[in-house]
């Protein structure tokens, strides 16, 4: 199958869709505490409109924290990325009371489009089990050439047949829309820096191998 070229506005704009679908729930849901509040509801009303709203609040932030990491610039050309920086951000969006995150690497400097696709990588992951579960991280090797291993297992663990494809960078459609664009973009990532990702469904888990390319 031949490879999708994007153009790099559409990629540009279909990247900025996928942020802001995944901003807006939490955002929204914020509006609509402030809301509950200005009608002077009775205490418990109160209460609970302040609930939403701090626990909206920490969602929004910990989304834009991870996905300004996952897509942005984070730094200058050629920058390195702490990766306890990466463990943070992932805690901030992964960890809750449906979700653990097993880390097992340890913290070091990293070029950014690596850590950009290990991030990306743990997306994918995490898009199979949207009814919560484990998502394991291991990093070995040398932190130029590094090997990832992400794994994902809960409940109805599933991958969107779509995605392999999508992430080979040859979507079987021919095209990539705003719910594709997170995988197709992981691909790109991994051909930028040298790197082949293997996505299999293991023993009722995602597993996900993220390896240097041979010279």
């Amino acid at each position: 199958m031949t490879a999708l070229t994007l153009d790099s506005l559409d990629l540009a704009a279909l990247l900025c869709s996928k942020v802001c679908h995944d901003v807006i729930n939490p955002v929204g849901a914020i509006s609509i505490g402030l809301e509950m509040l200005d009608d002077n509801p009775d205490e418990e009303t109160r209460t609970a409109a302040l609930e939403l709203v701090a626990k909206s609040a920490k969602s929004a932030s910990a989304k834009l924290e991870y996905h300004r990491l996952a897509f942005g610039a984070a730094g200058s050309a050629g920058a390195a990325i702490d990766t306890g920086t990466a463990e943070a951000v992932a805690r901030g969006l992964f960890a809750d009371d449906k979700t653990s995150l097993v880390w097992l690497a340890e913290r070091v400097l990293m070029p950014k489009n690596k850590v950009k696709l290990l991030l990306n990588l743990c997306l994918i992951a995490a898009s199979a089990i949207p009814r919560g579960g484990e998502i394991q991280v291991a990093i070995t090797g040398p932190a130029e050439t590094p090997v990832f291993g992400v794994r994902s297992k809960g409940i109805y663990c599933r991958l969107a047949q779509t995605i392999p494809a999508l992430v080979a960078g040859e979507p079987e459609t021919g095209s990539v829309d705003a719910h594709g664009i997170q995988a197709f973009y992981t691909g790109l990532v991994a051909r930028a820096c040298a790197m082949a990702v293997k996505i299999q469904a293991q023993d009722g888990a995602i597993v996900i191998d993220a390896t240097p390319q041979a010279a």
